[in-house]
């Protein structure tokens, strides 16, 4: 039993292929879209924490602890992996085939429909926890203050702390979701 655990396939002597049934499930099914990406991935999952949605990034992790942790936390695994969907038989997983982070985000929101979804500016992007919204006096201490006296509400990263506020990048980034989410 453990030697198919998560899915694993081994290559037989005779040049067959074993391994256990891919157990179907449907993610897209009254769940909020989650994903975990590789570390191919990190811009990629830097913009869809942007867009609101939740996914998780590690730099360093061998295959096998991605793929353990992807179906132990109900994530769609996305890579740029080409082989891993074969050695590793689990649903789940989706090789992303677009090279540039903007062309890799727009295939995601069309792959997985998930564009009516987008909730800007929720999510923290460095460590993809949720944002909660604080006063500036709150964290006056850790902005500059002509942010303070500008603003009239503030994010703040419930797990890392760090702080977040609209500016001149905030309607860069705005622009670019719309054409995206036109092009999805």
């Amino acid at each position: 039993m453990s030697l198919f655990a998560y899915g694993r396939t081994i290559w037989c002597t005779c040049g067959r292929r074993v391994a256990a049934e891919i157990v179907q499930r449907d993610l897209r099914a009254g769940t909020e879209a989650r994903f975990l990406a590789d570390s191919m991935l990190g811009k990629l999952a830097r913009w869809l924490r942007i867009l609101g949605f939740d996914c998780a990034h590690e730099e360093e992790i061998p295959d096998a602890q991605l793929v353990r942790r992807a179906i132990d936390e109900r994530r769609t695994l996305l890579t740029r992996d080409r082989a891993l969907p074969d050695e590793w038989r689990v649903a789940g997983i989706y090789v992303v085939r677009a090279e540039q982070t903007y062309d890799q985000l727009a295939e995601v929101l069309r792959r997985f429909e998930i564009s009516d979804a987008v909730r800007l500016f929720r999510r923290c992007s460095r460590c993809n926890a949720r944002l909660e919204v604080v006063r500036p006096e709150e964290v006056a201490d850790r902005v500059p203050p002509d942010v303070v006296a500008r603003q009239q509400e503030l994010r703040q990263c419930g797990e890392c702390r760090r702080v977040y506020w609209e500016g001149s990048h905030t309607r860069r980034m705005q622009g670019v979701v719309e054409r995206l989410i036109a092009a999805a």
